[in-house]
């Protein structure tokens, strides 16, 4: 059972950025590809950006390319979302969530724990 929790999240104007944190429970936290993902009101819950297992590999959809990075410290549990030049499209309740395998993993169905999610809100 792995239980994850976010912070870090809040209110920034356009062009701001913001830095989020998912703190995971567990002593196997090396073992979990992690990702984060994001929804909007009314909309679904889209991929972000996902981690393999010990950093050095990552994905990002494509309206994060160039503005956010992902990255974790398996020493201390934590996987990061540094967000850059943030969007009033960016503006969603931001997830993260872990999935029980090494590599890079996208789909939402494919993840096994989840955050209770952190809102972020850019303003214009």
């Amino acid at each position: 059972q792995v239980q994850l929790v976010e912070s870090g999240g809040g209110l920034v104007q356009a062009g701001g950025s913001l830095r989020l944190s998912c703190a995971a429970s567990g002593r196997t936290f090396r073992s979990y590809a992690m990702g984060w993902f994001r929804q909007a009101p009314g909309k679904e819950r889209d991929f972000v950006a996902t981690i393999n297992w010990s950093g050095s590999s990552t994905y990002y959809a494509d309206s994060a390319k160039g503005r956010f990075t992902i990255s974790r410290d398996n020493a201390n549990n934590t996987t990061y979302l540094q967000m850059n030049s943030l969007k009033v499209e960016d503006t969603a309740v931001y997830y993260c969530a872990a999935a029980r395998n090494v590599g890079l993993v996208t789909k939402t169905t494919s993840f096994d724990y989840w955050g209770q999610g952190i809102q972020v809100t850019v303003s214009s």
